[in-house]
């Protein structure tokens, strides 16, 4: 605090202080403390401010020292200070102290120590004057510390302040500036600062500062510093014009080094990138894999990884070959995979032969070369004709190749060609991702591969054990319809059956084995012999369906289901029983074309026990009873219930013609039903019709 917060010094000549009245007043009406100390430093007066500040009476102050009554600092300033004056010493004005109050307050005071001398120069007396400076006090600290957190803030920031005069001069020095930059002083005054600026960001940083000049804005700009070091950092600048009576009296800028966050930026792009690139293979691999569980044969298989190669490598030709070990050659699956130009290979390819795809089987590693000349070298070390490469090269549009082995628990499948019309470049990550999809492919080539062996077996197998033809006889015809699922799925359990019983009567029969593959194509063989061995012998259906229960439980597994519709019926008349076992009821389809659906009791698949039902079921003359297996009228989209009311509603279109033939009631019911479905399983279809009688019957 300056000494203006002093009063002036009291008059030195020949004041009276035992004039009471006189200093009375002066003491009273003054918001300053006062106190007077003989020269042996004893309190001769004080007023009531001063003893308020050292909470005693004033009474009790007058003629005691100050160290009798007085906290030690308060005392020892005193005691200083009058000694000083008494020894004609030149006493310091406007001492500090903090004195705490009764009420705990906490005040700061400037006290002046001034010597009062009578008309003949003897001192008589020492005033002390005091001036309550707490609230200057706390301003005094609030500026120093905005000043502080001011400071600590620019340098946590790494902030460069600088000042321009009002044109955007620089006239004062910038050390932080020039301790970076390495530039002198007279380097840096001026617009010298500019040269401090990368060359490609200068001329936009010059008039960005000049247009904030000219309309007196913020300036907020970044650019790159040239350093000490000759290398460059990220500044990010803000100026702000400091304006007085509506003119600009100076700048005031700041710089903020964003180096780290730049290249912290970067790096993060550079992360994102990766990891978007990683997700993205990854996403691809999963949808490859996904695409190639579905694929049940190679020719599906093919497809997917032509599919793959066009889309999640953008590959222009894919080919796919599989091993045969016995003549030690691959050949190709697909045509078109290898461009049809002199110089490459032909459909079957030796393993001697040197291509993309052999070096793969034989290295049992993949082949990448990026270039036509990375292509040439490799086939050239691997032993190829070099004139012949040479040869293929330059009449190809191809100008990168990826080989890759299919390998199934370290044995050569074959091999992948995948090509591109442009130069390739292949990364570590492409490479991972390439040997990836190329053992799912191998998985999915083994798994189809053994699934289309065991397919022909099952399927060979299912038509074995299906009836070459049906029995003519007279008053019935016969038809049947076996559309197989086999395109899409594995081999089923479906089959049906007639025969002439002994009696003459026709015994007429379809069932579904629940399963795929051989194992369900044998037990639909075992159920259906038991079938005919029991109708031969005993034909009732109640005790047909019986005899089949006790087969059932004796020679097949508890979790195989097994249902079927078998009925008895006699030639020229119709007149039948039925008996069902968990199957789809029967459809009775009159001249008119008039669909029926029986209504006699399901029952429950084979093998489950219960008591054994048939009822009378008569398929008059003109009429027709079409039994089926759940692949008519059920899939994946469509419900029983819902195939069940789709079937009697295709029957009522059907023309006359077609009513009046079984065959081609068969082949309506059978495509109308498919129509517009992906076939999931078997169809099986078999008509009982009973022809009107002539006169000649």
């Amino acid at each position: 605090m300056s000494a203006e917060t002093s009063v002036p010094r009291p008059r030195e000549s020949g004041v009276d202080i035992s004039d009471s009245g006189l200093l009375q007043g002066l003491l009273s009406q003054s918001p300053f403390a006062f106190a007077f100390f003989d020269p042996g430093g004893r309190f001769e007066r004080v007023d009531e401010v001063f003893a308020d500040v050292v909470g005693l009476p004033a009474e009790r102050l007058v003629g005691r020292a100050p160290g009798e009554l007085l906290s030690a600092d308060l005392t020892a300033l005193i005691e200083g200070s009058v000694r000083g004056i008494v020894a004609g010493a030149e006493v310091e004005g406007d001492q500090r102290i903090r004195v705490r109050t009764a009420d705990g307050e906490t005040h700061h005071w400037s006290l002046t120590f001034s010597p009062i001398h009578d008309d003949k120069g003897t001192l008589r007396a020492i005033c002390l004057v005091g001036v309550d400076i707490t609230d200057s006090r706390q301003v005094e600290e609030d500026l120093r510390r905005s000043e502080e957190r001011y400071r600590s803030l620019v340098e946590a920031q790494s902030q460069l302040v600088w000042i321009t005069a009002p044109n955007g001069v620089v006239e004062e020095d910038a050390p932080q500036w020039r301790a970076i930059t390495g530039q002198g002083l007279e380097e840096y005054l001026s617009h010298g600062w500019l040269e401090a600026v990368h060359p490609d960001d200068r001329p936009h940083t010059e008039e960005a500062w000049r247009e904030a000049l000219r309309g007196r804005t913020m300036f907020e700009w970044s650019y790159r510093v040239r350093t000490r070091a000759s290398g460059y950092r990220h500044f990010e600048v803000r100026a702000v014009p400091i304006i007085r009576h509506n003119r600009v009296v100076e700048w005031v800028g700041a710089n903020t080094d964003v180096t780290p966050q730049r290249e912290a930026e970067e790096m993060r792009g550079r992360l994102t990138d990766q990891l978007g690139a990683a997700a993205l293979r990854t996403a691809r691999l999963q949808g490859a894999t996904a695409m190639l569980a579905e694929a049940l044969t190679v020719e599906q298989v093919v497809q997917v990884i032509i599919d793959v190669g066009r889309t999640a490598l953008a590959a222009d030709r894919s080919a796919v070959a599989l091993l045969d070990v016995d003549r030690a050659a691959l050949k190709l699956v697909n045509s078109g995979g290898i461009p049809d130009v002199p110089g490459a290979p032909g459909e079957e390819i030796p393993l001697s032969h040197s291509s993309v795809m052999t070096m793969a089987v034989n290295s049992r590693r993949p082949v990448f070369a990026e270039s036509p000349e990375s292509l040439r070298s490799q086939l050239v070390d691997a032993g190829g004709d070099n004139e012949a490469i040479t040869g293929f090269i330059a009449h190809s549009d191809e100008r990168a190749w990826v080989g890759l082995p299919l390998l199934a628990a370290g044995r050569a499948l074959g091999a992948l060609r995948f090509s591109f019309t442009r130069p390739q470049k292949i990364s570590q990550e492409d490479g991972v991702f390439l040997e990836a999809l190329a053992g799912q492919c191998a998985l999915a080539v083994e798994r189809a591969t053994l699934f289309e062996r065991e397919h022909r077996t099952a399927e060979t197998l299912q038509r074995s054990l299906l009836p070459d033809r049906l029995p003519v006889v007279r008053g019935l015809v016969l038809a049947q319809r076996f559309r197989s699922g086999s395109r899409h799925v594995q081999v089923g359990g479906d089959w049906y059956d007639a025969f002439v019983l002994q009696d003459g009567r026709v015994a007429a029969v379809v069932g579904d084995v629940m399963g795929k593959g051989v194992k369900a194509a044998a037990g639909m063989g075992r159920i259906r012999n038991a079938m005919r061995a029991l109708a031969l012998t005993n034909p009732p259906p109640a005790a047909v369906l019986t005899g089949l229960d006790r087969v059932f439980e004796a020679t097949e597994e508890e979790e195989q289901v097994t249902t079927l519709a078998y009925m008895v019926v006699e030639p020229g008349t119709g007149e039948g029983t039925l008996a069902l076992a968990g199957h789809p009821p029967p459809l009775l389809v009159s001249p008119q074309g008039v669909p029926l659906l029986c209504d006699g009791e399901p029952g429950t698949p084979l093998g489950w026990p219960t008591s054994r039902r048939q009822f009378r079921f008569c398929v008059p003359p003109g009429h027709t009873a079409v039994l089926y297996s759940d692949g008519l009228v059920e899939n994946r989209k469509r419900g029983l219930d819902a195939g069940l009311a789709d079937l009697c509603s295709v029957v009522t279109e059907a023309p006359a013609e077609v009513v009046g033939s079984p065959h081609m009631l068969l082949d309506f019911l059978v495509d109308r039903m498919l129509s517009g479905y992906e076939q999931d399983d078997d169809v099986t279809v078999l008509a009982i019709h009973v022809p009107l009688a002539t006169k000649s019957d």
